[in-house]
Formats: C-alpha cells, structure tokens, sequence
C-alpha cells in the first residue's frame, strides 16, 4: 500500500510512481508504466523515466534517517549519478534504493529498477548532499520542502 511521499514534489506526482516504504536507509517505489506516458519509440520504459525513478528512490533511502526531524530533517540535491541499463523495463517496475554510506552533509547510495518477474533492468549509484536551503536566483535562497501532512 503506497504512502505520502517526503515532501512535495510535482515532477513526481506527474510520473504516477508511488511510495511503498522509506525508512532506515532503504526505500522502495513502484510504477506501472503506461505506454501512452513512460515508454520510449521502443515502447518500452524511457531511460529518463528509470533515471527518474531511480533518484527518487535513492533520496528517499538517504532521507530516511531523519524523517523524524522536525520538517523530516534537511532537503537534499543529486550531486552525481552513475546508471547502467541491463534490460528494458515493462509493466509494473518495482525500484529500490539503499544508503551505502552517509555523512553528516552527503549519502552515497545506490538502486535497482526491478521488472515485474524481478529481473534487474538497471542499477545506479548517486552522490547527494544535504541541505536546508538551495540558492535559486543570485541572493535568494528557498527552504527544503516541508514533510506532506500524513492525514
């Protein structure tokens, strides 16, 4: 059953991917591709979607630590990301993320993009630095997003 997502994130909410679990250096996200959304001239899962998946996945296996802080701890940003395609990826994709080390200012993680019979499509590692804001326009600097209501 899937959950609130950490924070608001409409890019996300757009790919139709759903939060399964975040917690303890893990995550996990699922998504059923769609042919008239996620596929490429293959017709299969575009790689920018499996990418896309896979950060968040990586994320929130980084973010997880400190869900329990107040606002869900620090936001965070890809720093770098480093993906192979194994198999093309069909039907419904379950992607798994995990916390390989973290510091108190990044996390190295990696994911997996698993297809329905369980098979590897694609793994990445990634680099992602914690941060309470992110300077967007010369002087300016917005807040992380806050933690969704869980009602």
């Amino acid at each position: 059953m899937a959950i609130p997502f950490a924070v608001h994130i409409p890019f996300v909410e757009q790919l139709g991917c759903e939060l399964q679990f975040y917690d303890d250096g893990q995550a996990e996200i699922t998504l059923d591709v769609r042919d008239d959304v996620h596929t490429n001239s293959f017709g299969v899962a575009h790689g920018g979607v499996l990418m896309s998946l896979l950060d968040v996945a990586m994320a929130h296996a980084a973010r997880s630590p400190h869900k329990h802080l107040p606002d869900g701890g620090p936001g965070l940003v890809t720093l770098e990301m480093k993906t192979s395609f194994m198999r093309p990826g069909l039907g419904r994709l379950v992607v798994r993320g995990s916390v390989l080390q973290a510091t108190a200012k990044m996390a190295f993680t990696e994911g997996r993009v698993l297809d329905a019979q369980g098979q590897l499509c694609a793994h990445a590692t990634a680099t992602f630095k914690f941060l309470r804001a992110l300077p967007i326009s010369g002087r300016e600097a917005r807040p992380a997003a806050k933690p969704r209501s869980t009602l």
